[in-house]
């Protein structure tokens, strides 16, 4: 058995609805890119890494109700833990299958360090510490080129080796029968499917006793511990796991983009992560997957209002720049009023806002 995803009760028609949704994801770079251009198929890949991302901080805030401002410190953790073996910086060139585990296990191991001292920190203080933790990373990166130069510094590491198996690398186009097949359609597929893999293990960690126990401590700690769960252990598996997610997505991003710098990982990114958490439906999956899509694809439609204004009015009076951040302030007060749980919220989140709200109701009714 294996829970909602108990194949013993797919009806055909299930079936079919699953094979037209892998097939929809399998045509959609090449549809993309013959529609929309190449630029729009490579940020669908940087929207599946930011699912990726998403995912993993939805298991801290989401499931287990701690405020992790820091997250894209292991973002960058997993990243440079790629770099550093897969470039000319220490001459050392492993194979990803090696690294992307290694970039995990470092990038959890941190999550372990970052989530031991903040055990009894709750709210503000906890989302402070994790704020100060991303910055720390970020500012050693930056520093780390003198007396011995690891990083690089500000100038970063360049010639990332690409993802590559056998003599297939994916940094070079392919001619497939007659279909061609660039750097981004293969990155869309290995990104694919490590989304995916995100996904189906962040329901089973959802449904399973470990997830319960994030959602009771996220309830009421004390309680929780009151019935008997680990409460120390359970949040410091929640960071871990957490960070897990971040490192390969991280060793992912290293990859693709063949060269990285501290000021890829800035606060902003951290913030921009956490938003797509709360905005999509914090603590449910399927609203997480979906405020990452909106938050990556919408800021970039947004660079079309320039020449649009262009055309249309002759000159540009709103930079799209900052019409994008204009817009995006907007949005996020307007969710806040009107859709506090999100886009697609969890029932248990839904219930917990519903039940606030009745007492207001009758209050204001009095």
């Amino acid at each position: 058995m294996f829970g909602r995803f108990d194949i013993s009760r797919r009806s055909a028609a299930g079936w079919i609805g699953i094979a037209l949704v892998v097939l929809a994801l399998l045509l959609l770079p090449f549809v993309v890119d013959a529609t929309l251009g190449r630029a729009w198929v490579r940020i669908i890949d940087v929207a599946l890494l930011f699912i990726m991302l998403a995912l993993g901080l939805n298991i801290v805030v989401g499931f287990a109700g701690l405020l992790d401002l820091g997250y894209i410190a292991f973002f960058a953790v997993g990243a440079y833990s790629y770099a550093l073996l897969a470039s000319p910086q220490f001459g050392i060139h492993w194979p990803f299958l090696a690294l992307l585990p290694l970039g995990a296990l470092v990038a959890a191991t941190f999550g372990v360090l970052l989530g031991a001292p903040t055990l009894r920190l709750r709210g503000d203080y906890l989302a402070i510490v994790t704020l100060g933790f991303g910055e720390i990373i970020r500012i050693l990166l930056n520093n780390l080129n003198r007396p011995v130069n690891i990083t690089n510094g500000p100038q970063g590491i360049t010639l990332i080796d690409p993802l590559q198996v056998g003599g297939f690398s994916l940094s070079r186009t392919h001619d497939l029968a007659g279909l061609i097949i660039a750097p981004v359609h293969s990155y869309y597929f290995v990104f694919l499917a490590c989304a995916l893999v995100s996904i189906f293990i962040s329901l089973r960690l959802e449904d399973s006793r470990i997830g319960r126990a994030w959602i009771a401590i996220r309830e009421d700690e004390l309680a929780a511990a009151a019935m008997g769960i680990n409460t120390r252990n359970v949040k410091l598996l929640a960071f871990a796991m957490g960070a897990t997610f971040g490192g390969i997505a991280g060793g992912l991003f290293a990859s693709f983009q063949g060269f990285i710098s501290p000021e890829s990982f800035a606060l902003l990114d951290s913030i921009m992560v956490l938003c797509m958490v709360v905005l999509g439906g914090m603590g449910n999956v399927g609203g997480v997957v979906l405020g990452a899509i909106l938050l990556t694809a919408l800021p970039e439609a947004l660079r079309y209002i320039g020449p649009l204004q262009q055309r249309w009015l002759g000159e540009v009076y709103v930079e799209p720049s900052d019409l994008r951040m204009l817009l995006f302030g907007l949005a996020l007060v307007l969710m806040m009023l009107f859709r506090p749980a999100g886009l697609w919220p969890s029932s248990i989140r839904r219930r917990e806002l519903s039940d606030e709200d009745e007492p207001r109701a009758e209050q204001a009714r009095a």
